[in-house]
C-alpha cells in the first residue's frame, strides 16, 4: 500500500484524508501542531472503515517522524482566510508554516512528490519547490482541479446537465485574476459560449473567480475544505495509479505560455514521476495578456519571499 502524509489536519487536511480513505488506494498519516486533534480525526476516520469496507491505516501524529518513507506529501497547514482576507494577506504566516513542513519532510521522505494547497497557492508551491530542491515535476499545487470544479457546478446549475457532461478549463494564478478558458470549456463536446449566451457566462465566469471568497463570507470562520479537499484527491490518485491524467494545476513554468521561474496554473498530465507534461492551449491575444496579467501578480508575490 502506498503512503500519503497530509501535513495539516484542519478541515481540508482531515476531509483530504477522507476521500482519500474512501478510494483505497494509501495508508495515510495526518500531522498537526495541535495535541490531540489528528489523533483524534485518524481515530474517527478509522473507525468508520468498517462500516464502508475499506482497509487503509490512518494515523494522527504531532511528529513527522511518522511520515518517513511517504510517496506523497500534502501540504495543507496554514491560516485560513477570513471575510475581507485576500489570498496574499496570508502570504508571510503561511510561508514560515510551509517551510517548516517543507523542510521537516523532505528528510524523511526524499522520494516524495508533494501536492500543496496552502495560500497563497502559487507562491506556497514554489516556495515548497525551493526549499526541497526537487525537481520541478514533483512539486505541484491544487488549483485549476478545484477553481476547474467551481466552473463545472455553476455551468450544470446553470442548465441543469449532468457534471459529467461538463468540461471546463481554468489557468492562471488562483485567485481573482485567474482566467476561465470559455473557448476551450464545453458541454458534450459544444463550446460553452454556443451553450450559454453571454451574460449568463460572464456571471459564471466572476462567479468562479470569486469562489473561494463567496464561501468564506458565508462561512464567516474559515474557508472552503470539500471541494479543495476533493481536488487533492484527485491529484493523489492521478500521481499513484500513474493515470496520465490532464487537469489544471498550479506548475513551474520553462518557457511555457512564455513564461518562466513561475509557478503557474496550467493544464498538464499527472502520473507516477509527477507532472508529465505542460499542455499548451492556442490562446487569443486577450486570453494571453489575462494569463500575463495573471502573472504579474504571482511574480510579485514570489518577490516577496526573497528566496534567490
Amino acid at each position: 500500500m502506498s503512503k500519503v502524509s497530509i501535513i495539516g489536519a484542519g478541515m481540508t487536511g482531515s476531509t483530504t484524508a477522507h476521500w482519500l480513505a474512501e478510494r483505497e488506494i494509501a495508508d495515510i498519516v495526518l500531522v498537526d501542531i495541535v495535541e490531540g486533534m489528528p489523533q483524534g480525526k485518524a481515530l474517527d476516520l478509522q473507525e468508520a472503515m468498517p462500516v464502508i469496507g475499506k482497509d487503509v491505516t490512518i494515523i494522527g501524529t504531532n511528529d513527522y517522524a511518522s511520515t518517513a518513507g511517504s510517496d506523497i506529501i500534502v501540504i495543507t497547514a496554514g491560516l485560513p482566510r477570513k471575510p475581507g482576507m485576500s489570498r496574499d494577506d496570508l502570504l508571510a504566516a503561511n510561508a514560515a508554516i510551509v517551510r517548516k513542513a517543507a523542510e521537516e519532510t523532505i528528510k524523511l521522505s526524499p522520494d516524495a512528490i508533494y501536492i500543496i494547497l496552502t495560500n497563497p497557492l502559487d507562491v506556497m508551491t514554489y516556495l515548497t519547490w525551493k526549499v526541497t530542491g526537487l525537481p520541478a515535476e514533483r512539486v505541484i499545487g491544487q488549483a485549476g482541479v478545484l477553481d476547474s470544479a467551481r466552473m463545472r457546478a455553476f455551468v450544470a446549475m446553470e442548465l441543469a446537465v449532468s457534471v459529467e457532461n461538463i468540461h471546463c478549463y481554468v489557468m492562471g494564478g488562483h485567485g481573482d485574476e485567474m482566467v476561465p478558458l470559455v473557448r476551450h470549456s464545453n458541454v458534450a463536446g459544444v463550446p460553452l459560449n454556443k451553450a450559454l449566451p453571454a451574460d449568463r457566462l460572464d456571471a459564471i465566469v466572476e462567479r468562479t473567480r470569486k469562489g473561494g471568497g463567496e464561501i468564506v463570507s458565508l462561512l464567516k470562520t474559515g474557508s472552503a475544505f470539500y471541494a479543495p479537499a476533493a481536488g487533492i484527491a484527485q491529484m493523489v490518485e492521478a500521481v499513484l495509479k500513474n493515470k496520465h491524467l490532464v487537469v489544471p494545476a498550479a506548475v513551474y513554468m520553462q518557457g511555457e505560455y512564455g513564461l518562466t521561474d513561475i509557478y503557474f496554473g496550467a493544464p498538464v498530465q499527472l502520473g507516477r514521476t509527477g507532472v508529465e507534461k505542460i499542455i499548451e492551449y492556442e490562446l487569443t491575444d486577450a486570453e494571453m495578456a489575462a494569463l500575463k496579467a495573471s502573472a504579474q501578480g504571482v511574480s510579485e508575490n514570489i518577490a516577496k519571499l526573497n528566496l534567490s
